[in-house]
């Protein structure tokens, strides 16, 4: 009769009881679930602890390449998902009840897929509740009138083009002036018609000759062309590492939840001798 070790099957045994298999479940969702918020709660922690060194300035709008904080930030991105995804991981492996009468390849694989989906999950509860905060950091900064042109990156070229010569703040621009301007970003170009038509505009609201108004128009155009160029860039660039964190993550929960699993077995098969 083959020998059991740890609540495993020998690694020589190809079969197991059939009424053993039908009672136990292949998910510890209790284990899954508690892992997961622990991974989540450590997760907040640490974005928390990189805000606030100012390891969290991945600036999207960043005028030229990675800068020394970004690439510290990129560092604190992988190295916080690592870590608090191995610690769900491994929480979800030893909180697991022990599958008895079970092969040691599929107690491994068990293991493997309770801690992906300790991972899984504890991704869902951070981005619903990352979601959620910023969405009412935001309605609260709508409310105070803080929210305007002031995070659009090239909104610092719209509003150069209508200084004025007096030194006094230009007057208010016209939406239709907004809605031309982000036309020409998303085509790559300004249409004469258009052009034409914020030259006549600048040169009324400002004061400033017809000649100096078609020079902001088209240094405008450019500068704002070249920094949406680079928060495209810099957008890629936030997402890839983005997703070498997560699946590095992934990984670190599967692996770090087969020995919470293993220590788990280990132990109960010692207090049973």
């Amino acid at each position: 009769m083959a020998t059991l070790s740890a609540g495993y099957l020998n690694k020589d045994q190809d079969r197991v009881d059939p009424g053993g298999e039908a009672r136990s479940s292949g998910v510890a969702w209790g284990a899954v679930i508690g892992g997961a918020f622990v991974a989540a709660a450590f997760y907040l922690i640490m974005l928390a602890l990189g805000t606030g060194l100012g390891l969290s300035a991945l600036s999207p709008w960043a005028s030229r390449g990675a800068s020394a904080i970004a690439w510290s930030a990129i560092v604190w991105l992988l190295f916080t998902n690592v870590v608090a995804s191995a610690l769900g991981g491994y929480i979800t492996g030893r909180l697991r009840t022990k599958w008895a009468v079970i092969h040691n390849d599929e107690v491994y694989f068990r293991d493997t897929a309770n801690g992906f989906l300790s991972w899984a999950v504890a991704l869902v509860i951070s981005v619903t509740m990352l979601t959620s905060a910023a969405a009412s950091m935001l309605g609260r900064a709508t409310d105070a009138g803080v929210v305007g042109n002031s995070g659009d990156p090239t909104g610092y070229y719209f509003d150069k083009m209508f200084r004025s010569t007096q030194g006094e703040p230009a007057a208010t621009v016209s939406g239709s002036a907004n809605r031309i301007f982000a036309n020409a970003l998303r085509r790559g170009s300004l249409p004469a018609e258009d052009r034409g038509y914020l030259t006549n505009l600048i040169a009324e609201k400002t004061g400033v000759s017809r000649q100096e108004a078609e020079k902001r128009v088209d240094d405008a155009t450019v500068q704002a062309q070249v920094a949406a160029d680079n928060a495209r860039k810099e957008t890629a660039r936030f997402l890839l590492w983005s997703f070498v964190a997560l699946m590095m993550g992934a990984f670190s929960a599967s692996y770090a939840a087969t020995i919470g699993g293993r220590q788990r077995d280990d132990v109960l098969h010692a207090s049973q001798h």
